[in-house]
């Protein structure tokens, strides 16, 4: 049985499974039902699919308009250089669907092959899944509760054909709610390798960030680190720093250092960024001498060593 979302009445209580946060977990039948009835099987499905994705990272932050999108596209860009590692950057952000924009994919579609549905592919070694792809207008609204919205990760994660890949991002949208719940759920049997949290430096993002943390403590999700955003501004022309977003409660490193979770970088602002998202195209490519770049491409090889140490602690653990 997984592990029970924040809020469970319990399997014992007259609520179980019929709650309002009983919506959209694995366990809602197996609740419902009593002792004995089957936990949904998407689970088993999911943890099988899975076998051929070696690193599964989400990106997280209980604060919008923080830059999670962003930062998971240039992550996916960044892993991508190694022509030899094949990387999977899946949005799951149902209402706001921003990837296939920043990623230059708008207007394509899913296709699908009797091995489920195919990726959108920027690269031969990048591939591309959003709820994006299967809208007939880049304005059109998805309006669904939960469950619907749970479904369509649930379906993501088990129909999508990734085939062999090395790294699986996951692109998620800001909270702790029915998304997050679902993608950790459904694939704890897979075991993801971690979360990335970002958030920028002032306190009123900064608090949701603990929320966020607060959640992956909860439903037991190793925190990879945490990627200080919008991190002040270099001028191109004399090189000032200048703070466009003042850490008045010490930004991001204080509150690592108060929580012991490890810093993973700051990436300061750049207007290149916002312009190379909106012509979908990478930012390493547009801006390669920009602080932001050095700093992206330090992020990302801090996740790569993370996920490389935990392969090789598992790999020591299940040797002869």
């Amino acid at each position: 049985m997984e592990e029970a979302p924040h809020g469970c009445p319990g399997a014992d209580s007259a609520q179980a499974g019929r709650g309002a946060s009983c919506q959209g977990c694995p366990n809602q039948r197996l609740c419902a039902s009593g002792a004995g009835a089957a936990p949904d099987p998407a689970v088993e499905e999911i943890r099988e699919k899975m076998k051929t994705v070696r690193h599964k990272l989400l990106v997280l932050s209980g604060k919008g308009g923080v830059g999670k999108s962003t930062f998971s596209a240039h992550l996916a860009h960044g892993l991508a250089e190694d022509g030899d590692t094949q990387v999977a950057l899946l949005d799951i952000d149902i209402c706001g669907p921003s990837i296939p924009k920043i990623m230059g994919l708008e207007g394509e579609q899913v296709h699908q092959s009797g091995s489920g549905w195919s990726p959108v592919y920027v690269d031969d070694n990048l591939g591309v899944m959003s709820v994006g792809f299967l809208l007939s207008s880049p304005d059109d609204a998805v309006i669904w509760r939960g469950p619907k919205k749970n479904g369509m990760i649930k379906q993501f994660l088990r129909d999508v054909d990734w085939g062999d890949v090395d790294y699986l991002i996951i692109d998620t949208p800001p909270g702790t709610s029915d998304e997050h719940l679902s993608v950790v759920q459904y694939l704890a049997a897979a075991h993801i390798d971690g979360a990335v949290i970002l958030t920028t430096p002032q306190e009123v993002a900064l608090q949701d960030v603990r929320k966020e943390i607060s959640f992956c403590h909860k439903v037991k999700l190793p925190i990879i680190g945490v990627v200080e955003n919008m991190s002040g501004f270099i001028c191109p022309k004399c090189k000032k720093e200048s703070q466009i977003f003042p850490p008045t409660t010490g930004g991001a490193e204080a509150m690592c250092q108060n929580l012991k979770i490890p810093l993973l970088g700051k990436v300061p602002l750049d207007p290149h960024i916002g312009k190379s998202c909106d012509k979908g195209q990478s930012f390493f490519v547009e801006a390669p001498d920009s602080p932001a770049t050095a700093a992206y491409r330090s992020i990302t090889q801090r996740i790569r060593d993370f996920c490389n140490s935990r392969q090789s602690h598992a790999e020591t653990l299940i040797s002869p």
